[in-house]
């Protein structure tokens, strides 16, 4: 069994800043990709940034310059550093990861979300 935890959401005004974490845990052999989405109200969830093992990133246009994706390896961690934040940041984030167990192939697993609400 493979659990991601997020963490470090919250309510920050515009041009803030806020942190986010996502820990993986459980019997895993090696975690590939890992990634950030992001669903608001009414919207589709949508990709924020994504992060290879060897720390190849992407980033949606809406955060580039804003918005730096990181991963501690040695940890099962990634991390979300957001910086300028704008009331459309406004969502729910979560976290990904393409993990490969003992028993299975690589399979996307998803954190359960954490809110950030970015106030005018």
């Amino acid at each position: 069994q493979v659990q991601l935890v997020e963490s470090g959401g919250g309510l920050v005004h515009a041009g803030g800043s806020l942190r986010l974490s996502c820990a993986a845990s459980g019997s895993m052999r090696s975690i590939n990709n890992m990634g950030w989405y992001r669903q608001a109200p009414g919207k589709q969830r949508e990709l924020v940034a994504t992060i290879t093992r060897g720390g190849n990133t992407n980033y949606a246009d809406s955060v580039k310059g804003r918005f730096t994706i990181s991963r501690d390896n040695a940890k099962n961690t990634v991390y979300l550093q957001m910086n300028s934040l704008k009331p459309e940041d406004t969502a729910v984030y979560y976290c990904n990861a393409d993990v490969r167990t003992y028993v299975s192939n690589p399979t996307r697993y998803w954190g359960q979300g954490t809110q950030v609400t970015v106030s005018s």
